[in-house]
């Protein structure tokens, strides 16, 4: 089983015991999810979806990925602060409301949107998706 795919099946089993204990599906998911980044709680399920984003962008702009490892670190604040500075937002590493909102709004139907598996996971609250 490749990386990507074991990421896929925890994230998969996470938001079925999610949907058990009736957490999953509240319209304002993502405004609870922590922010992601240094000093953070980063939460492994929110790194692997914003490491799984972030890749979705690289792959459109012809950009190296990144491992999809649920690590916060060095690599994947780079990738950050890249894609920040790719939709003009002040590249400080950190994945609030803001960079959230834009990272689920240019992944995959999958997982980003704000009915993808990722929602819940990333912080966002800035409108691009009224």
């Amino acid at each position: 089983m490749t990386a990507k795919s074991f990421g896929r099946a925890v994230l998969a089993v996470a938001m079925a015991g999610t949907a058990l204990l009736g957490l999953a599906g509240t319209a304002g998911a993502s405004e609870s999810a922590g922010y992601i980044g240094d000093n953070q709680p980063n939460d492994s399920t929110g790194v692997w979806c914003v490491q799984h984003l972030l890749n979705d962008v690289a792959r459109a702009n012809n950009r190296a990925e990144i491992d999809e490892d649920r690590i916060w670190g060095p690599k994947t604040k780079a990738q950050v602060q890249w894609f920040q500075a790719f939709v003009h937002v002040q590249p400080d590493g950190i994945v609030g409301p803001f960079t959230g909102d834009n990272l689920l709004y240019r992944g995959d139907a999958q997982y980003g949107g704000k009915h993808g598996a990722c929602f819940p996971y990333i912080p966002s609250d800035s409108g691009l998706f009224e």
